[in-house]
């Protein structure tokens, strides 16, 4: 196993963190790191952990309210005058609620706000499918000079968080609810804009499988068990869909006889349709796609959830399958 992993991965008790502490716990970092770091939230600090920066910051901290679309241009006006702006809500209501606030405000005037769009994904769960964004990706990733960011764990999201305050770039970061498996350790590289081979990097892959997000964890244990039946698969972590790393997945697809990209998220205009770009232009390759396919979400258990839309280790499984032939 590739040391960049967490040597529990496997183990039944792997220690599980919600992918939006580590953002948290980030933002504290950063603003300790630099005092033109503030924190705005649209009244949900504690869901999106920035409860952690209002209580040791609260002097840099500014209550909205529920008003997504101020809160977007009101950060904008404060990158204006030289802060380093992080928002955060529900990514259904920022971006989702504040596009086109996020377009003109922020990436038209080029201000180095930081977007920190939690509950993604429909493994929210019971909130249902008007407060599962599975449409964020494709909204952000198609806006000129927005970076777009799904870390794949707790630890992963603290680096991100870090990074995207040093950038002098809009910044989106995609942050999941639920606690999710560490997969990372403190070690483990993180790079915007560098995509990183997880599992199975040594020797022939047959298959290889782009992930991001919470369901990098499903992406290796279909990995693993794909072992099991003689099928040798590749998992690369593509933390950053936008910029994305070219040269690593064109690499990718050249070394194996097909790819699996894997998102909660729609499968249209998503990291998958961001992958195929790649892969159209500069080395054809067949893939299967593994997302929610033009449906929207529901009320469920977040596991119940990931497998009914067809995003469990399973259906990677059957994915990569196909591609053998089997």
């Amino acid at each position: 196993m590739s040391n960049m992993l967490n040597p529990k991965l496997f183990d039944t008790d792997v220690e599980q963190v919600p992918i939006r502490k580590g953002f948290g716990e980030g933002l504290v970092l950063a603003a300790d790191a630099d005092d033109r770091v503030v924190g705005l939230c649209a009244d949900l600090t504690e869901s999106t952990q920035m409860h952690l920066f209002e209580k040791k910051y609260p002097h840099r901290f500014v209550e909205i309210g529920i008003a997504e679309q101020n809160l977007a241009s009101v950060a904008s006006g404060m990158a204006a005058m030289g802060k380093i702006p992080f928002i955060t809500s529900y990514a259904m209501f920022s971006p989702g609620r504040n596009w086109e606030q996020i377009r003109t405000t922020i990436c038209y005037n080029d201000r180095p706000v930081k977007i920190a769009g939690s509950h993604a994904g429909v493994s929210v769960g019971p909130d249902g499918g008007t407060h599962q964004a599975v449409e964020d990706i494709a909204l952000m990733r198609v806006i000129p000079k927005m970076v777009v960011i799904a870390p794949c764990d707790a630890i992963e999201a603290r680096k991100a968080t870090l990074a995207a305050a040093k950038t002098n770039t809009p910044v989106y970061i995609r942050l999941a609810r639920e606690k999710t498996p560490v997969i990372t350790t403190e070690d483990t590289p993180f790079e915007i804009g560098k995509a990183q081979i997880m599992y199975g990097g040594e020797g022939e892959a047959q298959v290889g499988i782009i992930a991001t997000g919470a369901l990098v964890y499903q992406a290796l244990m279909a990995a693993k068990q794909l072992e099991g039946e003689g099928i040798k698969a590749c998992v690369m972590n593509l933390a950053t869909i936008k910029p994305i790393d070219r040269e690593a997945i064109v690499k990718l697809a050249r070394e194996t006889k097909g790819i699996v990209t894997v998102e909660e998220h729609q499968v249209a205009g998503g990291m998958g349709s961001a992958v195929a770009e790649v892969l159209a232009e500069e080395h054809p390759t067949n893939i299967k796609f593994v997302g929610v396919r033009d449906q929207f979400g529901q009320s469920g258990e977040p596991n119940e959830l990931i497998k009914h839309y067809g995003m469990d280790a399973e259906s990677i499984k059957r994915a990569a399958r196909a591609l053998q032939g089997l």
